[in-house]
């Protein structure tokens, strides 16, 4: 293993290691192992860059890339002997947030045993979402509001004691002349503005990352993105193009990194809004992993087929400089442009994440609050697929007015549509979306663990319906998903399109056991 990490001697102290955890193994069961994707740790890529460009000792232990053990965890940490340590508790997908507080409370935990004196900080999307509820843990001594970049650089100027009653965007525990821990929430801090995105956010810091033989290689692209082939699936990126999201989707919670209230009932919807960075930052970051080898890279952004006037340029420049990846994206059913597919297969996208959600439309149009234009989604895939560009299908089982009929339909549109990869999941009342709100206040039952919020864990409890239980809404949608991937319609179309090989690597997958605490396994 290559560690990238500063040495101690002639250098200067260490002024924070951003700490990416491990929950794979119970976030993911069985399909950790070969299956899922292990994401380059993005805000920890992005606070890093941005506090090393204002002179701070930066460097990135990334839990999850390396499989490190508590024990190696707890050694790396006391080598590199950092100022403060910051848990950035964040990933790509809505869920992430939440689920790596399995990884993260176990590691900060074990360090506060450790090193009580040794300032510990969460930042990221679940702890936006419940800044009082994770300053409460025990292990836990700062939390960031939103997503802490101006607080961060503040917080470092000082001396992470009494200047903390100084920051704002924060909040932290003192003891009182009793010694009793007391808790503060400071005002709220703004997020790097459009005008400041290239100054203040200014690119990644790839060179913290860990690696074994070449850089990224410890990084595996999702399964399909690499066509279904274990052998190209790494070294593999993810990367931002802009940040957030102009909707206020019911079951969404991206927003929340956003938000400038600290008020307790603050949702994503509230914090709704988009950043973008110019198209030549971007392009610069592109051909930096183009240069070190890396091919297969995830374009994260939520609305990346959206606005023209940031696309166009970039993946203009993707190809003018003949980067030569290969990518994929996401885009809203309602927002594909048809005139633009040529661009981005030009470019590289081979693959569009699609998301559908729902095969009825009163049951979308209530979680989107109405946002969705109505369109043909058939026809919308057609397009897409026709213009050599592979179709993702996102599906969710159990939205409130789901029922099981309404949650057949969904499966009937996948399975009518059949497209090259779906992801069917089932709907949580994520931390920070609205749907959270609206359930604390009409009391309806909510997972009791961090883990209970992750789709594919043991401990999965999805939201209930006004019509399903809970166990009926896992049920169908494990079932739905077995369904999918072992339809010999499926199957036919990824040999046709992969090779037999690749089939055969769906067949295996499809053959994991998934256990169900909620059924009863």
């Amino acid at each position: 293993m290559t560690s990238t990490f500063p040495t101690l001697a002639g250098e200067r102290a260490l002024d924070v290691l951003f700490i990416n955890p491990d929950s794979s193994a119970q976030a993911y069961q069985g399909l950790a192992v070969t299956y899922s994707a292990i994401e380059p740790p993005t805000w920890a890529l992005l606070l890093a860059q941005s506090c090393r460009v204002k002179g701070f000792g930066c460097a990135i232990m990334d839990c999850d890339a390396e499989k490190l053990s508590l024990a190696d965890s707890l050694m790396r940490i006391r080598l590199l002997k950092p100022r403060l340590v910051v848990f950035v508790v964040y990933g790509q997908n809505p869920n992430s947030g939440t689920t790596s507080m399995i990884g993260a409370s176990r590691l900060a935990a074990a360090v506060r045993d450790e090193q009580p004196d040794l300032p510990i900080a969460f930042v990221g999307s679940h702890t936006s979402a419940l800044p009082r509820e994770v300053l409460a843990l025990p292990f836990v001594d700062i939390v960031f509001q939103n997503e802490g970049v101006y607080a961060l650089h503040n917080l470092l100027r000082g001396n992470l004691r009494e200047d903390v009653r100084k920051v704002a965007g924060i909040g932290y525990k003192m003891r009182d002349g009793q010694g009793r821990s007391v808790m503060f929430m400071n005002p709220p801090q703004a997020v790097v503005p459009q005008e400041r995105m290239d100054e203040d956010l200014p690119g990644y810091a790839w060179d913290l990352l860990p690696y074994r033989e070449r850089p990224l290689d410890l990084y595996r692209a999702h399964f399909w993105h690499a066509g279904f082939d274990h052998s190209r699936r790494t070294p593999f990126a993810a990367i931002y193009t802009s940040l957030g999201c102009n909707f206020g989707c019911d079951f969404c919670m991206i927003n929340i990194l956003n938000r400038t209230d600290a008020g307790d009932e603050v949702h994503a919807a509230n914090s709704r809004g988009m950043r973008f960075w110019s198209p030549t930052l971007i392009a610069d970051e592109l051909e930096k992993l183009a240069r070190m080898g890396v091919q297969t890279v995830r374009i994260s952004d939520e609305m990346f087929f959206l606005n023209r006037r940031y696309y166009e340029p970039l993946l203009q420049q993707v190809v003018d400089r003949q980067l030569d990846l290969r990518m994929w994206a996401y885009s809203r059913v309602d927002t594909v442009r048809p005139a633009a597919l040529d661009l981005f297969r030009r470019a590289g996208i081979g693959w569009l994440a699609l998301g559908i959600e729902a095969g009825n439309q009163m049951v979308r149009k209530e979680v989107s609050k109405g946002s969705f234009q109505e369109v043909n989604i058939r026809e919308i895939c057609g397009t897409v697929r026709d213009s050599g560009i592979n179709v993702i299908s996102n599906y969710i089982f159990g939205f409130p007015e789901d029922t099981l009929q309404t949650m057949q339909q969904t499966l009937d549109l996948a399975l009518e549509l059949n497209t090259e990869m779906a992801n069917l999941y089932p709907c949580q009342a994520l931390p920070g979306s609205p749907m959270y709100q609206k359930a604390l206040r009409n009391g309806w039952q909510l997972p009791d663990s961090y883990a209970g919020y992750a789709f594919l864990s043991y401990e999965c409890q999805p939201l209930a319906t006004r019509h399903v239980s809970s166990a009926e809404v896992l049920r169908f949608r494990d079932q739905a998903w077995q369904t999918y991937f072992t339809n010999p319609a499926y199957l036919n179309l990824v040999q046709e399109r992969f090779g037999a090989a690749q089939r055969a690597n769906v067949e295996d997958m499809a053959r994991v056991p998934m256990k169900r605490r909620l059924l009863g396994d």
